[in-house]
């Protein structure tokens, strides 16, 4: 009986384009999924777009357009980035849908009636100048357990270590810039730590790697702590039913959208219904993995199954866990041009199946991180799948094409080399199973290497040169073809455009079950190339693009105090910012600058929302001779600090400061 599966990746939020990061966990999933075709299993691969939240409330505020609108454009473009790279999902929905919405209070209303919610009143980190609670992700400091700077407000980066933006060390708020405040507010909580026994029965018989094991244990050991499931308004997303003002926290809808969409997928109606309770019913006997980045591991690990069993419904079978992507050996960074977009790489002109090789070659089932070194990239490409892989077809095709008018023989020169190579689907098969891509690519260039120096054994062409040698030459041809197509096969969860034009050369379907047998006096398709090479210098483009758009200097060259001095540094308050029209990052600034005040245009609009910065104070740079720009003209500069256009921090006096004050 074939399996029945459900798979999901992890939700890319609205107010972020699709990065290599992203595509990641992309690929290593649909090459997992197709796998699971490939050897006859029922399995169905959905995703969303993570539409709630304060990021997307803000940047739409940005935009000029509806949340839900700004989403849904999120949506299609993620969706385009995805098609681009040969992800295939079933189906790709919304957090922001009626059926979520219809999933989250059922499952709300089942743990709140069960005794799984309590109400508590908390200190929470507010933003005066925003005029609004902040998110955990909205404050930023210094990591209470190792010290890491630069930390989101619920969670290290660099130790993993959990808390509350009340236990950084000289938190901020990213919206203002300054220290928040604290305020009172009433918030629902899920009670967490009553699962911690049903949990770690879950984790003992689900299917997790060690690494994610570990780090459960860890957890346990700490305690599991009350999760705040509520936020306040302003907030984009579901409003709790009964509770005016308060909205489902994004954590809480967010998993809840890999059923949102499974639904979605089943459609209305009585089948619908009884096809979505088969997979999600308490009793279901379907199989359900989640694969996420290590970064998400608590939310997926903890929260969720014990939210899925406090309200009745059936918990993951696995939750498959990768490690972050790096590119030469470092974090992915605007500065140094490695934050590629999907985007970014596709416009260069580069092949996605390259990508999705290189990744493959590179993974494997647990938490390590993976390095996108970009001179190995152009070697494995060029060595493995032009040099090794595809190589077999086309050296073999052109005496099928020329001598025998494209029929293959009735027999193979080496029955036993191929039933060598398809006896290794096994093996293969059970690399793709257990996510050990790596291995599956090595045993596959490996058994490459072997056709290619059996053709070279047998020299067809110098058997095309001999009359009496041409049963022979069709043999060995005949063979060879059938080689490869057994390595097509095997390398079609990971190459789903080159095995899908492997198949049309063929002319004939690539499946784990067709393999037993070999292809024999069947006519194929004249050989056109089925991958071209990969030029390093591609890549060298699109790293130092990169680099020039966040234009970080390395180097910084010294200047002598008088110069310094000649630039008047003065605070000025902001009272008045506004959007400019066909300018994206530009926002004109109206300052009191102590005097007759002015105009300033300033390319923050990536990273602050023109209704915060009114009142603002800021250091102005004010003898800047005036620059005539498009929209109008610029009469100074203000500071700020960071990189890129979304992490920018204006820089700003302390209290007391007024308009006019020289800045020493």
């Amino acid at each position: 009986m074939a399996r029945t599966i459900l798979v999901t990746a992890a939700l890319p939020y609205a107010s972020g384009e699709i990065h290599l990061g992203n595509l990641l966990e992309m690929v290593q999933t649909d090459i997992w999924v197709r796998y699971q075709r490939l050897a006859g299993a029922d399995c169905a691969f959905v995703c969303a777009t993570d539409a709630h939240g304060t990021p997307t409330m803000l940047r739409a505020r940005e935009e000029g357009v509806e949340p839900a609108d700004y989403a849904e454009s999120c949506r299609a473009a993620h969706l385009r980035d995805f098609e681009a790279f040969g992800i295939r999902f079933d189906n790709y929905y919304t957090t922001h849908s009626p059926e979520n919405r219809q999933l989250v209070e059922r499952i709300y209303g089942r743990l709140k009636e069960r005794g799984h919610i309590r109400t508590r009143t908390i200190q929470q980190a507010y933003d005066e100048q925003a005029g609004m609670f902040l998110p955990d992700r909205y404050v930023r400091g210094e990591c209470p357990s190792c010290g890491a700077a630069d930390q989101y407000g619920d969670s290290c980066s660099a130790c993993g270590a959990t808390y509350t933006p009340s236990e950084l060390a000289n938190p901020r708020s990213i919206l203002s810039g300054l220290p928040p405040v604290t305020r009172q507010s009433e918030h629902k909580f899920f009670k967490l730590g009553e699962f911690e026994s049903p949990l770690k029965t879950w984790m003992r018989a689900s299917n997790l790697d060690r690494g994610a094991r570990n780090k459960l244990a860890e957890w346990f050991k700490e305690g599991l702590k009350d999760w705040d499931i509520t936020r306040d308004e302003p907030y984009f997303g579901f409003e709790v039913p009964g509770e005016k003002g308060k909205y489902f926290y994004v954590w809480l809808d967010a998993p809840v959208g890999y059923m949102a969409s499974f639904m979605n997928l089943c459609g209305a109606g009585k089948d619908g219904e009884d096809r979505f309770e088969r997979y999600f019913g308490a009793d279901s006997n379907t199989e359900l993995y989640h694969f996420i980045g290590k970064d998400i591991l608590y939310f997926h690990t903890l929260f969720w199954p014990a939210v899925l069993m406090g309200a009745g419904i059936r918990a993951p079978t696995g939750v498959f866990v990768h490690g972050f992507l790096t590119v030469n050996g470092q974090k992915m960074s605007k500065s140094r041009g490695t934050f590629i977009t999907a985007a970014d790489y596709a416009g260069a002109g580069l092949d996605p199946e390259h990508l999705r090789y290189y990744y493959a070659a590179k993974l494997g089932p647990g938490l390590d991180d993976i390095d996108l070194q970009l001179e190995d990239f152009a070697a494995r490409i060029n060595s493995d799948l032009v040099g090794k892989l595809v190589n077999i077809a086309s050296r073999c095709a052109s005496f099928i094409e020329r001598g025998f008018k494209g029929q293959l023989g009735p027999a193979l020169h080496d029955p036993a080399l191929y039933e060598e190579f398809a006896s290794a689907r096994e093996g293969i098969g059970q690399f793709y199973e257990s996510r050990q891509y790596g291995k599956a690519m090595r045993a596959i260039m490996a058994l490459a290497d072997r056709a290619n120096v059996w053709i070279n054994e047998r020299k067809p062409w110098e058997l095309a040169r001999n009359p009496e040698k041409q049963d022979e030459l069709q043999a060995v041809a005949t063979q060879g073809i059938n080689l490869f197509r057994v390595l097509m096969t095997y390398m079609a969860p990971v190459l789903p455009r080159i095995s899908s034009d492997a198949e049309k050369f063929l002319r004939a379907r690539l499946s784990w079950e067709s393999i037993g047998a070999p292809l024999l006096s069947e006519r194929i398709e004249k050989f056109k190339p089925l991958a071209g090479r990969m030029a390093v210098k591609k890549l060298k483009v699109l790293v130092e693009a990169g680099r020039g758009e966040a234009g970080a200097p390395e180097q910084v060259e010294p200047i002598e105090i008088d110069e310094f001095l000649r630039a008047e540094l003065r605070v000025a308050r902001i009272t008045k910012a506004e959007r400019v029209a066909g300018a994206d990052r530009l926002l004109r600034l109206t300052l009191d600058d102590g005097g007759k005040g002015r105009t300033v245009f300033a390319g923050i609009a990536g990273a602050y929302a023109p209704s915060i910065l009114v009142g603002r104070k800021v250091v102005l740079v004010a003898n800047l001779k005036p620059r005539k720009m498009r929209f109008g003209v610029s009469e100074g500069m203000i500071l700020a600090a960071g990189e890129g256009d979304s992490r920018v921090f204006l820089l700003s006096p302390d209290e007391g400061a007024e308009p006019g004050m020289r800045v020493r």
